[in-house]
């Protein structure tokens, strides 16, 4: 009796009919959350909230990893577009000062309590109060340039964890990079020695994921960190007149030394050709690194732009600068 009593009753099995049911109800729920997902995602403006947001977030979660990668591209981009409308704050030129300083202080000293904030536009005064929230941040560029933007985590939590290894990892490293500012207007924010770190990445995923769907923009972020490392930028230049190793920013010099050390890499051999640049002389710069320059060129050019031309011809380096229609320093993609 005792066995008995301590005996417990056998589950009894599910009928089948009632679980297969279940299923199907399941798949059709879930069907029909991802065929409105992207009506839901155009529905989101500057007058809902962090909870709407959120949701469809999860929403997302759930629905990415049952899409197509073209399907998950799509919704990337409507993502984007979602939180921009969620972000738009209408405001008059008052309220904009208003902001503008309320939005600094809060984010330099973020305890102190600003007699301003009743100035600002109502809309304001909600995404001040919930940033941090579904991805939402206040971000200060430097300079008094504060405003509101999509964290680059979010794509690196929500999508990449369901896309191809190759879009996974971009997305990943450049929403690390990209958490805080690489420069501020003509100033690189970030040291010599995690800028060729940087150019390193690239130049390794471009030979790892050659097939990625974001090979443009690896190429174009290892172009701009190479820049960024044998130049620098016009307020945070590498050198002035490239004479000699002293005439480098030490830290600059450190970074190009070891650089021209690593194996198996085209940075390193530009690193190399750099130490040898500087080694040259006026004079033999001029012999073994002739430049086709036109007339006008020629009378306008001052002696650092013409060495930097030297530079960039004798290094192979790309002419280009900052896109001012692609921006990959602010999110995990270029936008």
């Amino acid at each position: 009796m005792l066995l008995l009593g301590c005996q417990k009753p056998e589950p009894q099995p599910m009928p089948e009919q009632v679980q297969k049911q279940s299923q199907q109800d399941e798949t059709v729920d879930l069907s029909l959350l991802c065929k409105n997902i992207e009506k839901n995602m155009a529905e989101i403006n500057a007058e809902r909230t962090t909870f709407a947001l959120e949701q469809i977030n999860q929403d997302l979660k759930l629905c990415l990893p049952l899409s197509t990668f073209a399907e998950q591209q799509h919704l990337l981009a409507l993502s984007t577009q979602m939180y921009n409308n969620f972000l738009t704050v209408d405001r008059t030129p008052p309220q904009q000062v208003a902001f503008e300083s309320y939005a600094f202080d809060l984010s330099q000293h973020p305890t102190i309590q600003q007699s301003h904030f009743e100035q600002l536009t109502l809309r304001d005064q909600y995404l001040l109060k919930h940033k941090g929230q579904a991805y939402i941040e206040l971000f200060d560029a430097g300079k008094g340039l504060v405003n509101y933007r999509r964290s680059p985590e979010y794509l690196a939590k929500i999508f990449a964890p369901y896309m191809p290894r190759a879009e996974q990892v971009f997305i990943e490293n450049l929403a690390t990079q990209n958490m805080m500012p690489v420069f501020v207007e003509d100033t690189l924010m970030i040291e010599p020695h995690e800028i060729a770190t940087r150019a390193l990445f690239w130049e390794e995923y471009l030979n790892q994921h050659p097939k990625s769907s974001y090979r443009k923009d690896a190429e174009y972020l290892l172009q701009m960190y190479t820049l960024f490392l044998f130049k620098g930028m016009n307020d945070s230049p590498v050198s002035d007149t490239y004479m000699d190793q002293y005439a480098i920013q030490s830290s600059s010099m450190d970074e190009i030394e070891k650089l021209a050390q690593v194996k198996n890499s085209y940075l390193a051999l530009q690193a190399t050709k750099f130490l040898q640049f500087i080694q040259l002389s006026e004079q033999q710069r001029l012999k073994e690194i002739p430049l086709q320059l036109s007339p006008k060129e020629q009378q306008s050019l001052s002696e650092s732009q013409r060495t930097i031309k030297q530079l960039e011809q004798y290094l192979g380096l790309q002419t280009l600068s900052l896109s001012k229609t692609r921006d990959c320093f602010s999110d995990a993609v270029c936008l």
